[in-house]
This record gives C-alpha cells, sequence and structure tokens, in this order.
C-alpha cells in the first residue's frame, strides 16, 4: 500500500529524517517505533501531507501521495486534536463532514460507533467536562469513521485505562481484519507484540531495523533457558554445556537463566542436569521486542 523512498527532512540545523525506506503491505499492521526525537511523527506528518520531504517520495496504492489520498488516510495524533467548547456529537459530525460524509451519512456512523464503544451519553457534552482517556476515545472514532484505507494511529492507548485500551486493540483487530491497514507508533512494545506484523525502528533519523516481528525477534534468539529445579547438579561437567548467567532460590527451588555453548542443545541441557536434579520447567528465554528496542538503541548510542 506505502511505499516510502528515501525521504529527507530537514528542519533548520536539525535532520528530522535522513534517507529512510519503508514499505507498508496492504492489510498488515505496521509498528514504527523509536525513542523520543527519532523522527517517527516527522515521517508521519509527511504520509498525512501536514508536510513534505525535503527530497524522496511517497508512493500510495501505485501512485504518487497527492491531495486526493488524503480522504483514504485516517490520522490519530498523540496530543489531543479537538474543540475544547464544542460539544462532542456535534465535533465529531463536523469532522466526519470533513472527509466527505453527508450529513445523515455522518449521522448514522457516529450514532453507529457511539453506542458501540458505549459513548451514548456523551452527544451533548463538552471536549473540556471529559478524561483524557474519554477524550482519546472521541478522537479514535473520528479517525475511523469514514472506512480510511490507511490509519495511522500515534500512542493511541495514550491515557486509556486496562479496560478501554482493551476495548480500542480488539476494535483495530476487528478493522484490520476488515481489510484496513494500520501505522501504530508507540513505546509500549508490548502492545507491538500483540498487534504488530511489521515493525521498523528510527533512531537518530535513520531507520536501524525493519522487518516481521516474528523474524527479528528469531534473529536475535541466543540459546538462552531458563530452568527451575530441586537438589545439586555437577558444576563441573556441566560447564561444557552452559554458562549460568543468573541464579535465584526460592524455598528450596533454584531458577537458573543459562546461555548454552554454541555446539549444544536443549536435549544436551537436560541430559547435563536429569541424573542429579528433579526438573520442574524449562523454557527458552526469547528476547521481547522490548529488549531488543533497548538493545539496538544503545548500540547506536
Amino acid at each position: 500500500m506505502l511505499i516510502i523512498k528515501n525521504i529527507v527532512k530537514q528542519y533548520a540545523a536539525h535532520r528530522a529524517l535522513d534517507d529512510v525506506s519503508l514499505e507498508i503491505e496492504k492489510g498488515k499492521i505496521f509498528g514504527l517505533l523509536g525513542p523520543n526525537g527519532a523522527g517517527k511523527t516527522s515521517l508521519i506528518r509527511i504520509i498525512t501531507q501536514i508536510t513534505a520531504p525535503d527530497s524522496g517520495e511517497v508512493i500510495f496504492n501505485g501512485e504518487r501521495l497527492n491531495a486526493n489520498h488524503i480522504a483514504q488516510i485516517g490520522y490519530l495524533p498523540e496530543e489531543r486534536g479537538l474543540y475544547k467548547k464544542m460539544e462532542i456529537g456535534e465535533q465529531v459530525l463536523y469532522l466526519a463532514r470533513l472527509k466527505g460524509l453527508s450529513t445523515a451519512e455522518a449521522t448514522k456512523r457516529v450514532k453507529y460507533w457511539f453506542e458501540k464503544l458505549e459513548m451514548g451519553s456523551w452527544w451533548n457534552k463538552k471536549v473540556e467536562d471529559l478524561s483524557k482517556g474519554m477524550q482519546q476515545k472521541v478522537q479514535f472514532v473520528a479517525t475511523i469513521l469514514h472506512n480510511p484505507e490507511l490509519i495511522i494511529l500515534d500512542e493511541p492507548f495514550s491515557g486509556f485505562d486496562p479496560v478501554n485500551a482493551d476495548i480500542i486493540k480488539n476494535e483495530i483487530l476487528e478493522l484490520n481484519k476488515q481489510g484496513s491497514t494500520f501505522i501504530f507508533s508507540t513505546h509500549r512494545m508490548e502492545s507491538v507484540e500483540e498487534l504488530c506484523d511489521n515493525i521498523a525502528l528510527i533512531h537518530r533519523s535513520k531507520k536501524i531495523l525493519d522487518g516481521t516481528v516474528e523474524g527479528i525477534k528469531e534473529q536475535y534468539r541466543n540459546n538462552t533457558y531458563r530452568v527451575e529445579y530441586e537438589g545439586q547438579y555437577d558444576t563441573s561437567l556441566a560447564s561444557d554445556i552452559f554458562e549460568v548467567l543468573q541464579q535465584q532460590e526460592v524455598k528450596g527451588k533454584t531458577t537458573l537463566k543459562v546461555q548454552l555453548r554454541p555446539d549444544k542443545n536443549a536435549n544436551q541441557l537436560l541430559a547435563a542436569l536429569l541424573p542429579s536434579v528433579a526438573i520442574h520447567r524449562l523454557d527458552e528465554v526469547i528476547p521481547t521486542m522490548n529488549d531488543i528496542f533497548i538493545d539496538q538503541v544503545k548500540q547506536k548510542n
């Protein structure tokens, strides 16, 4: 759906994006990750045509990005973008009309989403009377009301309690099932693992990591295991199989975090321990997206 080619964006002495290229497949949820100030918001503003790149281009559904594509994009910014003194119902209708919906169709869709997300009683409330999470719910409805092909969410769970965060997460997954493509910018790595098919990590204006979530996690596997047992094993024999990274003892049980030697496997780990200990649990420690994020950023720093 979206091809981003060699984008450069300069603000005075600060280069916000430096030769960034990405491809976002139709029907996928794409995680756009990076520390604060990495360049994520600058890229989103280029895709939504709030600003333009200094060089490079964006291709949307096979065409160079142009003003006609704005109606096919929904954008939920991290900051609040609602009129504080305006009533909620009137405001969402206004935003829907800006996206090309008739008053009758906009009213029908707003009522549908307000009922679905338990916002029916909010119609005559003013934005300033709503909590941060309630305002975010209103903005989410305004973002998706015109059934956009591409939905861009910048920190969509900001301000939500766990119950409402789960409601919005399920709506994102349902819209994705129906064919919507998402760009999802967040610092919540657990949300990335739950929702995203692909990710790109931007740091100091450059893309430093790109691929599927599963593929990247597979790439970072490092033969590390966590084993819980009772008893004592022969450390001199076992040291040929693994190196102990961490050890903890609680109520007679020992938990080891170990890294296997390059030519060893989990079966050999078990064989080294089983003659002398009772094993309760064995798990491979696969790096989380949070681990990978921190590792990559530290390396580049």
